[in-house]
C-alpha cells in the first residue's frame, strides 16, 4: 500500500462519468487506476457511473471491471478490497440517452451524500467527444463540472480552433483538462525538480553551457488495432504535437513565479510562443517495409510510422540550441529519453591519444519510462599509468529512494490533478493551437516518406539531420542494474 502524503487528494467526494468504460484505455489504465486511488485512499468517497455503446447492465459491467482490475493492476483486487469499486461502480448504455445519464449522476450523489465534484473523462474515439459533450450538455451535468479529454486535440490549426471553439460553448477553459500521460509520468516531472530545486543545474541551463538537446521516444510496437486511426493522423500528429512538444515545453521553459498551474502554464506557452515554425527541410518522415502491407492500409500510403526533426526556439536562453525530436514503431529498442548534451571545454591540455572526447560530450539523460532513472555522463581518469580518459557515470533511481511505492502512474497522477483541479501537467487551448500553427508547413508540405527496415533506428537520413551531431541512442552502455552493483 502506498504512503500517502497528506493533502494531495480532492477536498470534495467524486463523481466520475466515464465514457467509454468498455473500452481498450478503460480497461488496461482508467478502471485499474480508479480502484488504486479509492483503495490507497486518495480518493475515499467516489461514485463512478461507466457509459459506453455496449449494451449491458451494472452488473456485467462490474464483472468486466474486475476482470480489467486482475489484468492490468500490479496488485490483483482481493475479496477484501474488491468491494470498494464494485459498490461505487454503476453503468448507462448511450442509448437510454441524458435522461438516463443525469438520473445516474443523482443517485450518485445520493449516496455520498452533501456536495460532490462531477469529473467526465471522455474516452472515446475523436467523432465521438462532441456528441459525448452535447450528451452531457443535455443531461444540465455541464456547469460547474469538469472534462478530461483524450488526444488528438484537432489535426491541424483549423481543426484545433474549432474544438476548442466547440467545447467552449459548453465549458469554460478552466473546466476542460487536456490530458498527456507523458506529463503524468514521475520522470517528466522530476525535470522542474531537477531544474529549479537543485543550484548546480539551473545556472548551466541555457545556450553557454548546452550544446543540443534531444528527445527520442522510439517503440518497438506495432500499430496493432490503430490503423485506422493511424492511417489518418501518422506519427507527427500522434506523437509530436501532443507529447514530445510538451516534453520540449517542460525542459526549456522559464522558471515560474510559483509551481502553481497558472504559472507554469504560461511559461510553457510561451516556450511554445517561441519556437520557430518547422521548416520541412528539417523534419525526416518515415515507413516501415510492411506497412502498406497490412490489413486497413492503403497500398500507396504517404503515412508516416517515423518522425525525426530538428526544431530551434527564438528567445534569449536557447538561441542556436538545435532540439532534436524523433519517434517511431517497429524501432529497434523501446525507450523514453529526454537527453541534453553540454558542450565540450573549449581548448583540450590532454594529448591527443588521452580519449577525450571520442565517446562524445557530456550527458544529462532522463529515462521517462516507468523506472524514473537519471544519469549523468562525463570524462574520468582511467586507473594505471599514463593520462587516459573513459566515459564515467552517475545514475540515480527513485526506487533507490524508497519511495518507489509512492508512485502513481500516470493516469491516476493526472485523475487525481483532474479532481484537484490542478493544471499544471494539461494542455491548455492556446497552447495546442500554437503548435499546431507552427507545424503547419510541415503538414502542408510534407517530405517524401523514406522507407526502414523493422527493427532499425529509422531511415538514413536521420543522420543527416543530426549531423555534426550524433543520436544519444543506442546507449554505449546500458543502464546499470542496482541489484547488480549493490546500490
Amino acid at each position: 500500500m502506498s504512503r500517502i502524503p497528506t493533502g494531495v487528494g480532492p477536498k470534495l467526494p467524486q463523481i466520475v462519468v466515464l465514457f467509454g468504460a468498455t473500452g481498450d484505455l478503460s480497461q488496461r489504465k482508467l478502471l485499474p487506476g480508479l480502484f488504486h486511488l479509492i483503495t490507497a485512499g486518495f480518493i475515499p468517497k467516489c461514485r463512478i457511473i461507466g457509459v459506453s455503446l455496449d449494451d449491458i447492465g451494472v452488473d456485467d459491467f462490474r464483472r468486466l471491471a474486475r476482470k480489467a482490475v486482475e489484468m492490468h493492476h500490479d496488485h490483483p483486487p482481493t475479496d477484501g478490497d474488491w468491494p470498494a469499486l464494485d459498490t461505487a461502480l454503476d453503468y448507462v448504455p448511450i442509448k437510454q440517452g441524458a435522461r438516463a445519464l443525469a438520473a445516474a449522476v443523482e443517485r450518485a450523489a445520493e449516496a455520498l451524500g452533501g456536495s460532490f465534484q462531477l469529473v467526465n473523462y471522455l474516452s472515446v474515439p475523436p467523432a465521438a467527444a462532441l456528441s459525448a459533450v452535447r450528451m452531457l450538455q443535455e443531461a444540465d451535468l455541464a456547469k460547474g463540472s469538469r472534462v478530461i479529454m483524450e488526444k488528438p486535440f484537432g489535426t491541424d490549426l483549423e481543426s484545433a480552433v474549432a474544438l476548442n471553439a466547440e467545447l467552449h460553448k459548453v465549458f469554460s477553459e478552466d473546466q476542460i483538462f487536456r490530458i498527456d500521460h507523458f506529463l503524468g509520468k514521475e520522470p517528466a516531472q522530476n525535470i522542474l525538480a531537477f531544474r529549479f530545486g537543485n543550484g548546480l543545474f539551473e545556472p548551466i541551463w541555457n545556450r553557454n553551457f548546452i550544446d543540443h538537446v534531444q528527445i527520442d521516444v522510439p517503440e518497438t510496437l506495432e500499430i496493432g488495432n490503430r490503423i485506422g486511426f493511424y492511417e489518418q493522423t501518422g506519427a507527427f500528429r500522434d506523437m509530436v504535437v501532443t507529447h514530445l512538444f510538451q516534453i520540449l515545453g517542460f525542459v526549456a521553459m522559464e522558471p515560474p513565479t510559483s509551481l502553481a498551474p497558472g504559472p507554469i502554464s504560461e511559461e510553457k506557452n510561451k516556450v511554445f510562443r517561441s519556437l520557430m515554425p518547422i521548416d520541412p527541410a528539417n523534419v525526416v518522415r518515415g515507413q516501415y517495409i510492411g506497412y502498406r502491407q497490412e490489413k486497413g492500409v492503403d497500398p500507396d500510403s504517404d503515412t508516416e510510422t517515423f518522425v525525426a526533426l530538428k526544431c530551434r526556439i527564438d528567445n534569449w536562453r536557447w538561441a542556436g540550441v538545435p532540439f532534436y525530436l524523433r519517434t517511431g514503431k517497429r524501432m529497434a529498442q523501446g525507450q523514453r529519453i529526454i537527453s541534453i548534451a553540454f558542450k565540450e571545454p573549449p581548448r583540450s591540455m590532454f594529448p591527443e591519444d588521452s580519449g577525450l572526447g571520442l565517446q562524445g560530450p557530456d550527458h544529462l539523460t532522463f529515462d521517462l519510462a516507468d523506472q524514473t532513472r537519471v544519469s549523468l555522463s562525463f570524462y574520468g581518469k582511467k586507473p594505471g599509468p599514463g593520462m587516459r580518459l573513459a566515459k564515467q557515470s552517475l545514475q540515480f533511481r527513485l526506487h533507490d529512494t524508497g519511495d518507489g511505492d509512492a508512485v502513481l502512474e500516470a493516469y491516476e497522477r493526472l485523475i487525481l490533478d483532474a479532481m484537484r483541479g490542478d493544471h499544471t501537467l494539461f494542455c491548455t487551448a492556446d497552447g495546442i493551437e500554437r503548435l499546431w500553427e507552427i507545424s503547419t508547413r510541415v503538414l502542408d508540405n510534407p517530405p517524401p516518406v523514406r522507407i526502414y527496415a523493422p527493427g532499425s533506428w529509422g531511415p538514413q537520413s536521420i543522420y543527416q539531420l543530426v549531423a555534426p551531431h550524433s543520436w544519444r541512442l543506442p546507449f554505449e552502455r546500458g543502464w546499470r542494474d542496482p541489484d547488480e552493483f549493490g546500490a
